[in-house]
């Protein structure tokens, strides 16, 4: 009987012992915020990817090849840390870019020339106005510290290649994103009709989540769509 007590004892003591266990797996799970940002920045660093190897490849004007290599440079870095955190909090990573990231890539592989260099300067800086306002959308609404951490480390690249672009369009004559009322760049002033890498915001989810005010690089605040990489 003393026998079959401490076995019912210990029995408890594995279920009682178990429950916390799940209860706190559960709380672990990130929130849609966090994973949608984890999805949408991986699909942003796939985009960045193949349209930096794009301009090593196609590119006429020298500044546009350098820009390529170093996005696939930083954006292969980031991607790096995206999947290991993604592994961590069991967030399931899509495949490959967005549509409308996809239908930027198929428009750069059928430009050439200096209509190549323009169409991808415009590309990347109407991903990168987008990327950013997702990126500080996660620091400042985020849950999870570890994807916080990733945003706030992903933010002084992004800005990095925006600044680049900016000086690059300016010389190519590519409209630049015009300024908002803080006098930081906004999105949907590129002058261009080309759907913007990253989605409109309806067909996939976007760095930052759904909703429709973002803030925009520098600290601004905008109304947009919110975006789709890097």
């Amino acid at each position: 009987m003393l026998g079959i007590k401490r076995l019912g004892l210990l029995a408890a003591l594995v279920v009682v012992g178990v429950a916390p266990a799940a209860a706190a797996q559960a709380a672990a799970q990130p929130s849609s915020q966090d994973t949608q940002y984890l999805q949408a920045i991986h699909q942003t660093n796939l985009f960045e990817i193949t349209t930096g190897e794009l301009a090593q490849q196609k590119g006429q004007n020298q500044q546009v090849k350098d820009l390529g290599k170093m996005f696939v440079t930083d954006h292969t870095q980031l991607d790096q840390t995206v999947q290991q955190t993604a592994q961590q909090l069991n967030v399931q990573l899509p495949n490959g870019p967005t549509q409308d990231q996809q239908a930027v890539i198929d428009r750069l592989n059928n430009a050439s020339g200096a209509n190549f260099d323009r169409e991808w300067v415009t590309a990347q800086l109407a991903g990168h106005v987008q990327s950013i306002q997702a990126t500080q959308t996660e620091i400042s609404q985020g849950s999870e510290q570890s994807v916080i951490q990733l945003a706030q480390t992903a933010l002084p690249v992004l800005q990095a290649h925006y600044d680049e672009l900016v000086q690059l369009a300016q010389q190519l004559g590519v409209p630049v994103p015009q300024a908002s009322a803080s006098g930081t760049p906004s999105p949907g002033g590129t002058g261009t009709e080309s759907p913007a890498p990253g989605g409109t915001g309806t067909e996939s989810p976007a760095p930052g989540g759904t909703g429709t005010e973002s803030p925009a690089p520098g600290g601004g605040t905008t109304e947009s769509p919110a975006p789709g990489q890097s």
